[in-house]
């Protein structure tokens, strides 16, 4: 008797949930850092550093150390995301805009009357019409601009 061919196994992949539907699911649990990672477009290693750099950030960790965000932690990073990535903040000045302001009303998004004296701690200023990708396209021809006028003025 000849064998019969197998089947090719065919692999599904699995549709991963947002992390609203995975806090849904799991709300006393939280998300790992694997999934809050994702859920923020960033990675695990930035949350790691994010952690150390911002002390009002605390995750629960487990005894076996495992972090655990749930939905407060999910905003904080989501704030710190948007004062790094949007708004041009350096860690430095991020954290004093924090201070200054609260967390708790930046998170809310509410327009803040005063000017932060933490703006010397910003990025140049610039147009709200620049996106990431033409800010990254125009720090890097800055950079070259004053590489070539170091190179001059030799």
């Amino acid at each position: 008797m000849t064998p019969m061919p197998r089947q090719p196994s065919v692999r599904r992949q699995k549709s991963k949930p947002d992390a609203r539907a995975t806090m849904s699911l799991f709300p006393e649990r939280g998300l790992k850092i694997g999934e809050a990672a994702r859920a923020l477009g960033v990675e695990t290693y930035v949350l790691r550093f994010w952690e150390t750099q911002f002390p009002f950030l605390k995750p629960r960790h487990t005894r076996t150390k495992h972090r655990f965000y749930n939905e407060k932690d999910l905003d904080v990073l989501r704030l710190i995301k948007r004062l790094l990535h949007d708004e041009g903040f350096t860690i430095v000045g991020a954290n004093k805009h924090i201070k200054e302001f609260g967390i708790d009303a930046l998170m809310t998004g509410k327009p803040i009357a005063k000017p932060s004296p933490a703006s010397s701690e910003r990025a140049p200023a610039r147009s709200p019409g620049i996106d990431g990708q033409a800010r990254r396209v125009l720090n890097e021809v800055r950079r070259d601009l004053e590489s070539i006028h170091k190179i001059l003025e030799d």
